[in-house]
């Protein structure tokens, strides 16, 4: 699986380990920076991850920012895009059981990083249900 990865300022420190972590578990990773410290604006690293989803370049995403909601506001206006916002391990299973998100989001400046770590193990451990979900889904224009 070929996992796509962004952050800006914020996420930096916990998408550096995210990374680590994903290719230690034998996944692909291709980032979408940033990869500085400096303040810098969400959108410019958001936009290129949720495009390389919509292409099937990358299987599916993973974004930090502070608060996680510039990240989920920003990658949702793409049609092809269903990014969930999680902040424990039960929204991060339930943002893909039912939503099938396929970009997960997580607010770096409101959880530790194991709990990071924990949302994406469950996301990524977690099938998507259909059944009223699918039909639910497909009322989204994409």
């Amino acid at each position: 699986m070929r996992i796509g990865i962004c952050s800006d300022h914020a996420g930096l420190e916990y998408k550096t380990k995210t990374i680590s972590y994903l290719l230690g578990k034998g996944f692909e990773v291709v980032n979408f920076g940033t990869d500085s410290p400096e303040s810098c604006d969400y959108p410019d690293f958001a936009h290129p991850l949720a495009e390389a989803v919509e292409k099937g370049e990358v299987d599916c995403g993973i974004a930090y920012c502070g608060t996680g909601n510039g990240m989920a506001i920003t990658l949702n206006h793409h049609r092809g895009i269903r990014a969930g916002l999680a902040w424990n391990t039960a929204v991060a299973g339930l943002v893909k059981e039912h939503n099938n998100a396929n970009v997960l989001v997580l607010p770096a400046r409101f959880i530790s990083y194991p709990m990071a770590n924990a949302c994406i193990r469950k996301w990524l451990g977690t099938e998507f249900a259909g059944g009223r979900h699918k039909r639910r889904i497909d009322k989204i224009p994409v």
